[in-house]
């Protein structure tokens, strides 16, 4: 690798601690877009440019510029928020976007379609609700997600207030954010270069972090966090119903590039326990250890991930043990069972009653068959508890009163909203990213494309005769995995426009990665490849075996094969 530090890197570095010029460029209305440079830092801000891609051969033609708009992504460890902020977001959606909202795979928000102008009004309508954007995406640790769990009160309670400790713990502290968003007052940067003066970073310094650092919590035996996929994966250990302390998952990471066999996605290895009042300062010390030892050269080397393949985890011990002042205890034994989300009604400990509802791709809109967004807020002026997203892009009216149920029912009914119990168990448990029309990496239709792939899939299920039967399906329009594919049963990463690879072998705990069985393939082909394994899988299943369990023990997938798998299919 070349000693010498990307673009990236020297950007962050030299921009004053993510100032750079980003206050000027929003100042110029002559043009809808920033420089590349500060694009790069807005990312630091939870914000980066992008453009309609559904009209950018349009706009060439006229000899105009791209129509230039922003996303912003919201900070919200463990995806709560109360009623009043979710009117006030909706309020935001309205006034400064497109009118949508949208619920990602990292339990958050996202708007889109927001322009120039809207920037620093929607930032600080952000403000007014007691949220912000830091670190929703750059160098950073980003959004921590957690377990939802809705029906263990006070496990939940616990796992939530230790998402937003550690999320608190590793957020950037630039004043950048304050004087660019808020309006205060400009101030001086504090270096180390400048002796006798507190660094502006405390945690981060000027360089902050290789890439993009990710941490979740679970509590088995549920995994709707897809915990392993984080470069800091913290297991619960439960106790005659309290919690205790942490597993520790350390190097975990989705996303690769084509036709590099170097990067490949990877699952954390699960390298300790620590107790759950040391399992802030310990995610401190791990991300401590990525800031200071993780690859700075090369972008794609620099995740988590390829630090703990390069060193391993008798390494990671010996450094956590050094950052932290003690050495991890011994694995602690833990089951997970299933990863998806339990829809319907639950009722919690506490006799609250909760209410997880299937959001389509996580896009809350309305439309002629379905007045979503209408619907959320009709019951966010009557709720009395708090929202809920999940890591699988849903949403739960959680901590209902009982004496609220039947009203909040009511509204369900009126205005059809989804429950899970009206489709089907394949595409409740579906997933995908944005992709087209806004961002700039897709290379394949996602987000538009799943509720047809969904009927089409559902058509072969109920063809062999599996029509109530859970099967994870996830697509992205890129190699990066936004909705992590690599863990579906069925994955699928855009290619280019109409085409996909086929994953294949992943399992319905989110503890197996799948496989690359055919690349670059249209539908018609993927139809045709899954059709006799799902007649199969029909015939021959044992007993709540699940669809990605039978391909591997039916031989159909090898779960042995190494990760540059991810880059070489099955001979056809």
């Amino acid at each position: 690798m070349s000693d010498k530090l990307p673009d990236a890197e020297i950007i962050k570095r030299e921009s004053n601690y993510l100032r750079g010029t980003i206050a000027e460029g929003l100042d110029d209305l002559a043009t809808g877009a920033i420089s590349d440079n500060d694009n790069k830092l807005t990312k630091f801000h939870g914000t980066y440019l992008q453009d309609d891609r559904d009209v950018r051969d349009e706009r060439r033609r006229q000899r105009l510029e791209p129509l230039h708009m922003f996303m912003v992504r919201l900070r919200l460890p463990g995806g709560v928020l109360t009623p009043e902020q979710w009117l006030g977001m909706d309020d935001i959606a309205g006034d400064c976007a497109n009118h949508t909202l949208k619920l990602t795979t990292r339990q958050t928000f996202q708007f889109h379609g927001v322009f120039k102008h809207k920037m620093r009004p929607l930032m600080r309508a952000i403000d007014a609700l007691g949220l912000d954007t830091k670190g929703a995406c750059g160098d950073v640790n980003r959004n921590v997600v957690s377990n939802v769990n809705p029906h263990e009160s006070q496990v939940h309670a616990d796992i939530h207030r230790y998402s937003v400790d550690i999320s608190e713990r590793l957020k950037w502290r630039s004043r950048a954010y304050a004087e660019i968003w808020l309006g205060e007052d400009r101030v001086e940067a504090r270096g180390e270069d400048e002796p006798g003066k507190e660094e502006e970073e405390p945690f981060y310094s000027y360089y902050y972090m290789p890439r993009k650092f990710k941490i979740a919590l679970a509590v088995p035996p549920e995994n709707d966090a897809d915990v392993l996929s984080n470069d800091i994966a913290l297991i619960a250990i439960v106790e005659d119903g309290k919690l205790v302390g942490f597993n520790v998952g350390v190097g975990g990471g989705m996303g690769m590039t084509y036709g590099n066999e170097a990067t490949h996605p990877r699952l954390a290895d699960v390298a300790g326990y620590v107790p759950a009042d040391q399992v802030v300062d310990a995610c401190e010390a791990i991300a401590a250890i990525q800031r200071d030892h993780g690859c700075r050269t090369e972008r794609t080397h620099a995740r988590f991930k390829y630090t703990m393949a390069d060193h391993g985890v008798e390494w990671f011990l010996e450094r956590f043990a050094e950052y932290h002042g003690t050495p991890m205890a011994p694995v602690r034994d833990y089951v997970f069972t299933h990863s998806g989300d339990r829809f319907g009604w639950v009722e919690g400990e506490n006799g609250n009653q909760h209410l997880t509802l299937s959001i389509r791709s996580g896009r809350v809109l309305d439309t002629d068959e379905l007045a979503l967004r209408t619907a959320l807020r009709d019951i966010a002026k009557i709720h009395t508890g708090d929202f809920r997203i999940t890591c699988n892009q849903n949403l739960i009216i959680a901590n209902v009163a009982p004496e609220k149920k039947a009203e909040i029912q009511t509204l369900v009914d009126h205005y059809g909203l989804e429950d899970g119990s009206g489709i089907s168990a394949l595409a409740r448990n579906s997933m995908s990213c944005v992709a087209f029309p806004t961002c700039a990496l897709a290379m394949a239709e996602s987000e538009r494309y799943l509720p047809s792939l969904t009927d089409k899939l559902d058509a072969l299920m109920d063809k062999a005769g599996l029509a109530d039967t859970p099967i994870n399906v996830r697509v992205t329009g890129c190699p990066n995995g936004c909705a992590r594919p690599y863990l579906a049963e069925i994955g699928l990463t855009g290619k280019a426009l109409g085409k996909y690879n086929l994953f294949l072998g992943g399992d319905e705990r989110g503890e197996r990665m799948n496989r690359l069985y055919r690349e670059n393939i249209d539908e018609a082909t993927i139809l045709e490849l899954l059709e006799p394994m799902l007649e199969r899988f029909a015939a021959e299943r044992n007993d709540g075996e699940g669809f990605g369990d039978f391909l591997i023990r039916g031989g159909i997938v090898d779960a042995e094969r190494p990760p540059e798998v991810f880059h070489k299919a099955y001979a056809v």
